[in-house]
């Protein structure tokens, strides 16, 4: 694969320069998380960073105890200054899998944190979700976690604290403008069903209403069955709703795109070495009906990928704000403690090579978010 690519005589060096026997397991953990970036991550330059140099001033503390190894690592990686490249504990670990599998509890939120202030703030809070009924809106900000500063939180961590078991209360402390206002929180099973869709009439005709809230991994299949429904019953025409969708799986964004489109580049991904590779099509497209898709600031990531190559194959005419700007791509490695690591593999080019990382979408029609309504 592409990531072992003119590493094997680095390994050996390293190989023997630190024999595993010499290594108490917290070193181990250390060369694990290390190798993983060394080999994987999108910036052969790690922002500037020896990163070689880095390992070795790690390597010569022997009396780390877990969590202190823990804090090391997440020091060796906030060098690269990439918040997306991090440590991922075994709870924080386990809880990512079992948001992308399509369950978890807490209080649903989707967040994401500000690359200049390093501030939290909402991207979406979930359908139906307790920071739903409460009233929390995308865009605000999260000052405090149950009595902790969420500044300097990772989004792990934050996140790792909002969810809990159900029936258990977390504050939080939101600013929207003016004064903060602290919020108290039940806990519940938040439901993760991706899709909400209905067939409407319109002058005449039925028009197939689809909202795709995430790209987990149930979000390619309930789409292509929701087609297929709407296909049957005579929809006429269809509105992609992804407003407030932060992304997820790659792959779901890329078979959600084939269901819509025929022909052509889906996405295209530049790896550390320039090298460019692509997804396409691959002529199983649902229908050639027409299609509006919704977007706005808070559209990110794989849901950039789908309005992107929709709109580059002018397949579907873009409404809404500018989206959210999040142009590169995560891969995740299990460690051997049961810990996790996130890592930047890759940047994504759209069908006609647009690069829309911090610069994000621009839609066919540029529509104010309160102006959209799926009605």
């Amino acid at each position: 694969m592409w990531v072992l690519s003119g590493l094997l005589p680095l390994l050996l060096v390293m190989t023997l320069a630190y024999p595993a026997q010499a290594l108490t397991e917290e070193q181990r953990l250390i060369n694990e998380v290390w190798r993983i970036v060394d080999r994987a991550y999108v910036d052969p330059s790690y922002n500037h960073q020896n990163w070689f140099a880095l390992r070795e001033k790690a390597l010569k503390k022997t009396d780390l105890e877990r969590e202190n190894t823990y804090e090391l690592v997440q020091g060796m990686l906030a060098v690269l200054d990439d918040p997306f490249t991090r440590l991922l504990k075994p709870n924080q670990y386990r809880s990512l899998q079992t948001s992308t599998s399509g369950e978890l509890t807490g209080v649903g939120l989707q967040i994401a944190q500000d690359a200049e202030t390093k501030q939290l703030k909402v991207i979406t809070p979930i359908a139906g979700s307790p920071a739903e009924k409460a009233g929390i809106q995308p865009a605000d900000l999260i000052l405090d976690i149950d009595g902790r500063a969420a500044l300097g939180l990772t989004l792990d961590e934050a996140a790792e604290r909002m969810r809990g078991e159900i029936g258990t209360v977390v504050n939080l402390q939101i600013q929207r403008g003016g004064e903060p206002q602290d919020y108290d929180l039940v806990r519940d099973r938040i439901e993760l069903n991706p899709v909400v869709a209905e067939l409407r009439p319109a002058e005449g005709k039925k028009i197939g209403y689809v909202r795709l809230n995430q790209f987990n991994a149930n979000a390619a299949e309930e789409v292509a069955m929701t087609l297929k429904d709407m296909e049957k019953q005579g929809a006429s025409g269809y509105i992609l709703d992804l407003r407030n969708n932060p992304g997820g799986l790659l792959q779901a964004g890329v078979d959600i795109a084939r269901d819509w489109i025929d022909q052509g580049e889906i996405v295209f991904t530049v790896s550390r070495s320039g090298a460019l590779d692509s997804y396409e099509a691959n002529d199983s497209a649902l229908t050639q009906d027409p299609l509006v898709v919704l977007v706005n600031k808070g559209t990110a990531s794989a849901s950039e990928i789908l309005a992107g190559a929709l709109q580059d194959n002018g397949r579907a005419t873009i409404l809404g704000e500018q989206t959210f700007g999040k142009g590169l791509i995560q891969s995740l490695f299990d460690l051997s403690d049961g810990s996790g690591l996130a890592v930047t593999v890759a940047k994504y080019e759209t069908p006609t090579h647009r690069d829309i990382n911090k610069l994000g979408i621009t839609p066919d029609q540029v529509v104010p978010m309160d102006a959209l309504t799926p009605d």
